[in-house]
């Protein structure tokens, strides 16, 4: 069995491939999923820690079940996706003489998932977003090892729900998907009837042929463009909570923030909105209610359509690049909660003609489209990040950041990126490399608590944003020297290549004595 799981800040989604009879389903699992009619498949990323020396656990629907999501506890956790890789300004509590991470919560809530099914799948495919850092899929990388599945791939959220869409003659598909904990903008183009010679970004290979994928021709979805960023639809929970707040003086608090996104909810289908609190402790009762006018003043005045239109323009611009234009899409394909949100199908309007726009599949098109490699999908990709070497900058003093390896650049890549680096004192016994991932140049993303809810916050700066890939101990002497080197001169030469598997690898020659220091020698997993 294949199971694809869109691990989501507000909700995850498991579906399976059944390789005999060729079919895909979203999986139902009602002990963890939420108990209603209406999209019975989600399942609450939510955690309440009992004991966390014996890893007993409640997740998803379990916890609000049992009532533990409204209150202050330090052992319930929610939006803990948003934390995982990110250097969160903040603390998490010590639990049963335990020191928590938001990679430790992650891990027990999808490990608690695959508890849940009936039996233990041989291939899994896990979507990501766009604009996730390496830090968050190496963690996810290494959860996987520990589950001991045979295969197990990696796919873009957004490119995934493009393939699930079952879209079969559109030559360019945009898919927008807004979830609760970012926003990303992906364009696909389909190319039917190509050869299968590669099943997605590989993460780990077994031996085991899952079913008759590698017989079939089908598809290839190529990406043409990507764009995304950490705002979603918990940012547009704590606004409405923020602003309850300030015009009715409610505290804030896990409570409100749940009663906030039920009044969000409740106004994708109505024109207003009220939920009730009721204060147990001052035996006051507060009513939040709110219209769709008043929905989109909040979100007018924290810049949330500002940031819409940079993150689409930064997309067609990529797109224009490559040789497509705004009139080529052929469809635009919401998926996610806040794609339900009608001020956003509005705002889309703008740019693209309504009858291009769908939004009947928001939360199963992401896990059913991340099977489809199953099925023997080839997808064609390039790097959304560029990669960089650090140096010191004189005039500026400080420690900068030169780009090697451009955003945009396809992979396998075609000839290795050389790099030719020089001794900086007399007698230097060695030469040290740190490699970077380098995000947008305009603006960073920064995480920190606010009591205890997560928010995120978007910056302009005008700074590079940089995660080191190999700045820990071992990781940045890359070229030992003897005889020892002296300033002057060229002494090492360094290539860069990304390889078919995404794998950032360098050969290192010494100059002077001819000699190979590293060969083809991985540095990072890239995205």
């Amino acid at each position: 069995m294949a199971i694809a799981i869109d691990f989501g800040t507000s909700n995850t989604v498991i579906a399976k491939f059944d390789p005999d009879t060729q079919t895909m389903e979203v999986i139902k699992l009602p002990k963890i999923a939420q108990q209603t009619a209406i999209n019975p498949e989600l399942i609450p990323s939510l955690v309440y820690v009992k004991d966390a020396q014996n890893q007993d656990l409640l997740i998803g629907q379990k916890v609000r079940d049992n009532g533990l999501d409204i209150s202050n506890n330090q052992r319930f956790f929610k939006n803990f996706k948003r934390g995982i890789g990110s250097n969160i300004q903040g603390f998490l509590p010590q639990l049963d003489e335990q020191n928590i991470t938001f990679e430790q919560v992650g891990e027990w809530f999808l490990s608690g998932i695959l508890k849940e099914l009936s039996e233990k799948p041989d291939s899994l495919i896990i979507t990501v977003p766009v604009d996730s850092f390496e830090s968050y899929r190496n963690w996810l990388t290494e959860v996987c090892q520990k589950w001991k599945i045979e295969q197990v791939r990696i796919i873009d959220e957004p490119t995934a729900a493009a393939l699930g869409y079952e879209t079969q003659e559109d030559d360019f598909i945009l898919v927008v998907d807004f979830g609760g904990g970012t926003i990303d903008f992906s364009l696909v183009q389909l190319e039917l009837g190509k050869s299968n010679q590669a099943q997605g970004f590989i993460l780990k290979w077994g031996e085991k042929v899952l079913g008759k994928s590698s017989a079939q021709k089908n598809k290839v979805a190529k990406v043409i463009a990507k764009a995304g960023m950490n705002l979603g639809g918990a940012d547009l929970d704590n606004w409405l909570m923020d602003y309850f707040h300030k015009e009715k003086d409610i505290p804030k608090s896990s409570l409100i923030s749940r009663l906030a996104e039920r009044v969000k909810i409740k106004l994708s289908e109505e024109e207003t909105a009220e939920e009730v609190y009721f204060n147990d402790r001052t035996l006051e009762t507060y009513e939040l209610s709110l219209d769709r006018k008043t929905f989109e003043q909040i979100l007018n005045e924290n810049q949330f359509f500002e940031q819409l239109d940079n993150l689409i323009n930064n997309l067609l611009q990529q797109a224009q690049r490559n040789g497509v234009v705004r009139e080529n899409i052929d469809k635009v394909l919401l998926v996610g909660g806040g794609s339900q949100i009608p001020v956003l199908q509005t705002w889309l309007q703008q740019y693209f003609n309504p009858e291009k726009i769908k939004c009947d599949r928001p939360f199963s098109a992401i896990a059913i489209g991340a099977l489809k490699i199953e099925q023997g999908l080839q997808v064609k990709d390039f790097l959304y990040h560029s990669y960089g070497i650090r140096y010191w900058n004189r005039r500026k003093s400080r420690h900068d950041w030169h780009t090697i390896i451009p955003s945009g650049q396809p992979y396998p890549m075609g000839n290795p990126i050389p790099l030719y680096l020089g001794a900086s004192v007399e007698n230097q016994p060695s030469i040290e490399l740190i490699i970077g991932e380098l995000g947008q140049e305009t603006t960073s993303t920064e995480v920190y608590f606010d009591g205890d809810r997560i928010v995120t916050k978007q910056v302009i700066s005008g700074n590079t944003t940089v995660q080191p890939l190999n700045d820990k101990k071992g990781g940045r002497n890359i070229a030992p020297l003897n005889p020892v080197g002296t300033p002057g001169s060229d002494r090492i030469k360094v290539l860069f290549i990304v390889d078919e598997q995404c794998t950032l690898k360098i050969t290192v020659e010494d100059l002077l004595t001819n000699e190979t220091l590293l060969d083809n020698c991985a540095v990072a997993q890239l995205s």
